[in-house]
Parts: structure tokens; sequence; C-alpha cells
């Protein structure tokens, strides 16, 4: 029985080592899914699972190289390069560029799996910090105007009563909309607050430190 809970997509012109390496994953109870040019698996329907994406260098389209390029900008699984005309100039563009790997045929089925495997898991948690950034988001819109003014306030380190002076409110006021602000984001405590706004890209631009920036 083949895992349903990931999967590794094969892009290569050579049918001969697509179907080798379909069934090497399946004997790892890993399944696949083959592409013989980068435009198929572009068009193709893909589950939204953690994955990995098997790319040949040398494509009848495009080349692997540009086809990592192109999809950069989205969301797509980690990618280990294959080539049978492995160059080093190649190489350092596809792992500055991202690639988790780059082998060159003939490649041995160990250290293949031992890659698939780290891209399959480095994809797993980029896609559980990705949910959690977007809870994270979903839980800032909860926030009322005053409270995401407060927010910003509280992360700086500003005391209650200049916070509160810094927006004309009483301290008391000011309290209650801080307390708001923990529960509505699920803080534990100031520091974690801190480490979600951190998250959130929530500029900081006061500072209870002599000579802090104010505004």
């Amino acid at each position: 029985m083949t895992t349903v809970d990931h999967i590794v997509f094969i892009v290569d012109d050579d049918a001969r080592l697509r179907e080798a390496l379909s069934e090497l994953l399946d004997s790892h109870g890993i399944r696949a899914a083959a592409f013989g040019s980068a435009g198929e698996y572009i068009s193709a329907d893909k589950p939204d699972v953690p994955a990995c994406l098997i790319l040949d260098v040398e494509l009848p389209d495009i080349n692997g190289l540009d086809l990592q390029t192109q999809i950069a900008k989205g969301d797509h699984p980690p990618i280990v390069f294959i080539t049978g005309h492995g160059d080093i100039p190649s190489s350092v563009r596809a792992i500055k560029h991202g690639a988790l790997d780059f082998l060159t045929k003939p490649f041995s089925d160990s250290d293949l799996m031992a890659a698939i495997q780290a891209a399959i898991a480095k994809d797993r948690e980029g896609r559980s910090a990705r949910a959690e950034l977007a809870a994270i988001r979903r839980r800032y819109l909860e926030l009322t105007r005053r409270e995401r003014e407060v927010l910003p306030l509280v992360v700086s380190g500003l005391l209650n009563k200049q916070a509160a002076a810094e927006l004309g409110i009483s301290e008391v006021t000011l309290e209650i909309h801080r307390r708001n602000v923990m529960q509505k984001m699920a803080a534990a405590s100031l520091a974690d607050l801190v480490r979600i706004s951190e998250r959130l890209e929530i500029p900081i631009t006061h500072s209870r430190r002599p000579g802090g920036n104010r505004s």
C-alpha cells in the first residue's frame, strides 16, 4: 500500500527512468507522479500534500533550471535535480536558488532516497510554518482598530502609562485593550506576543529605552 500523505513528482523525458524511479518509490511505500516535460508538470493537478520534485536538468521544452526559476515565486516542493551531464555552474546555480540536492547519473538508490526523504521533511515543516502564520494573520484581523494600535506599543516595551499617553486614553482602558490583544492573539506571555509580532513583521516605532525612536 502506498503512502498518500506525501508524494514525489518526477519530471524527466526518459520514460525508462521515470518508470524505474516510480518503481523504486513504490517499493518504499511512496506515491509518485511522473511527467515527461515541464509543461506536463505545470499543467497537472497536484494533491495538496508534502512533496518532493525530482527534476531533470535537460528537458524537451524548457531547461530544468529555468523551470526552477519560473516556479520560484510560488509555493513549490523542494527540488532534487538529476542530470546525466552535470557541471559545476549548473549545480551551483541550482543550489543557490534553493535546490536541496544535485545528483549526477548514475546515482545510487540510497543517495536519491536520502535526498527525497530530506525534501519531504523540509516541505512538511514549511507547510506547517505557513499554516501557523496564516492562523496568526487570521487572529490579527480579528483585532479592533484600537487593539492594532495598542499591539506595537506593547511589544515595543512601553509601560502601560506610556502607551496610554501615546494614544490619549486612560491607563485602565489601555490595560483592557492589552488584555484583549493577548487573548485574541493567543499569546501566553509578552515574550510570546513579541515573537508573534515579529512573524507578522509589525514595525516597532517606539522604545522605552533612553533615546529610543518616538512617533
